[in-house]
C-alpha cells in the first residue's frame, strides 16, 4: 500500500494513500497481455453476465444481436438506439467485476457521433469498444445486404474513437471489425485491418470469414495486433474450429455470440411446453433455493443486518 507525507507548515503527518483500482479497461489489457486464448461469451442483461463471471470467464461481450433480442425482441439491424445500448450496458458492467466489452456497431453516425459513443461507452463501464465499418443502417454480421462505408470514413472513424479515448483520460480497448470480406472482398478486408492498426486499433476483427486459411491470413496481417474469432454457433459463414485450434491459427480472443441468447430461447419454450402439458416444474429448472443464492440473496440479508434498527428489523 502506497503512503506519502503531507506536510503543512513544520508538521508532517502520514497518511494512507492506496493504489487505486484497477480500471475495467486496464483489467481487459492485463488479460490481452496474458498467454493463451480467451473465450468471450456474449451477454445480454445483468443476469446472463452474472452468469458468465460466475462460470469462471474473464471477460465478456455485451452484443448487440443478443441485447436487440432480448431488449426489443427485435433483429440485429441497428434497430436499437445507442442510449439503449448505454442503458444496458450500464446495468451490465454494474452487476459483474469481469471486464465487458461493448458493441457499438458504426458508432451511432458520423465521426463526431463515434467520440460521443467513446466517451459514454467509457462512462458506463465498458472496458472495451466495438466499432465496425458497415454503413448506417447496420445489417447483422453473415446475413445478406452486407455494406461498408468507404476506406477513408472507416479509418475515420477509428481515428475518432482513439482521439476520444485520450480526451477522456482514459484506456478503453478499442475494437476495430471489418464486414468488407463478405461485401467486398478478402483482399480488402486485410487491408482495411491493417489500417485499422496503424489508426491506433488495440484489436482486429474480421467477419464472415470462409476458411481456415483465410483465418491464418488474417492472423498473420498486422502481426503486433491481437485478433479476434467470431465463432457464430448454429451456422455461420465461418469455420467454428475450438479454442486450441484458434489459438494454433493465432487469435488471442473468441466470442461466442449467439449460446447464452439461443440455449434461453430453447429453454425457454421446452419450459412453456412442459408447464402447457402440466408439467411444473421444468426438469431442467434450478431449485429456488439455488436462484437465490446466484442473485445473492443471502449476502444481502447479512448486509442488511449491518443497517437494522429496533424499529426497522431484517427480514426473517
Amino acid at each position: 500500500m502506497g503512503r506519502k507525507p503531507w506536510v503543512k507548515g513544520t508538521t508532517s503527518i502520514e497518511i494512507d494513500s492506496p493504489l487505486p483500482p484497477m480500471s475495467p479497461a486496464n483489467l481487459l489489457r492485463r488479460i490481452l497481455a496474458s498467454p493463451g486464448i480467451h473465450q468471450t461469451p456474449a451477454c445480454f442483461d445483468a443476469l446472463s453476465a452474472k452468469l458468465v463471471e460466475r462460470a469462471g470467464f474473464h471477460c465478456c461481450l455485451a452484443g448487440g444481436f443478443s441485447i436487440s433480442a432480448a431488449k426489443l425482441g427485435m433483429p440485429d439491424a441497428g434497430l436499437i438506439s445507442y442510449g439503449e445500448m448505454v442503458e444496458q450496458g450500464r446495468l451490465i458492467t454494474q452487476a459483474v467485476s469481469i471486464p465487458v466489452i461493448g458493441d457499438a456497431d458504426t458508432g451511432y453516425g458520423n465521426a463526431m457521433n463515434v467520440k460521443r459513443t467513446v466517451k459514454e461507452y467509457i462512462q458506463a463501464g465498458f472496458a472495451g469498444i466495438m466499432l465496425e465499418d458497415q454503413v448506417s443502417p447496420k445489417a447483422c454480421g453473415h446475413t445478406q445486404g452486407r455494406k461498408v462505408v468507404s476506406r477513408e470514413e472507416a479509418v475515420m472513424r477509428i481515428k475518432a474513437a482513439i482521439d476520444a479515448r485520450e480526451e477522456s483520460g482514459s484506456d478503453i480497448v478499442v475494437v476495430a471489425r471489418t464486414d468488407s470480406r463478405q461485401a467486398v472482398s478478402f483482399e480488402e478486408s486485410l487491408w482495411r485491418t491493417r489500417a485499422f492498426a496503424d489508426a491506433g486499433a488495440d484489436l482486429l476483427l474480421i467477419t464472415a470469414l470462409t476458411s481456415k486459411d483465410e483465418m491464418k491470413a488474417f492472423c498473420e496481417t498486422a502481426p503486433l495486433v491481437p485478433k479476434l474469432a467470431n465463432m457464430l454457433e448454429g451456422g455461420g459463414k465461418t469455420p467454428i474450429l475450438n479454442p486450441s485450434e484458434l489459438e494454433d491459427v493465432g487469435y488471442k480472443v473468441v466470442l461466442y455470440p449467439l449460446s447464452l441468447l439461443g440455449v434461453s430461447i430453447r429453454a425457454m419454450q421446452d419450459a412453456l411446453t412442459s408447464i402447457k402439458g402440466g408439467h411444473v416444474p421444468h426438469e431442467s429448472m434450478p431449485s429456488f433455493e439455488e436462484m437465490k443464492e446466484i442473485l445473492g440473496f443471502n449476502s444481502y440479508y447479512e448486509e442488511e443486518k449491518r443497517y437494522a434498527t429496533i424499529s426497522n428489523q431484517p427480514s426473517s
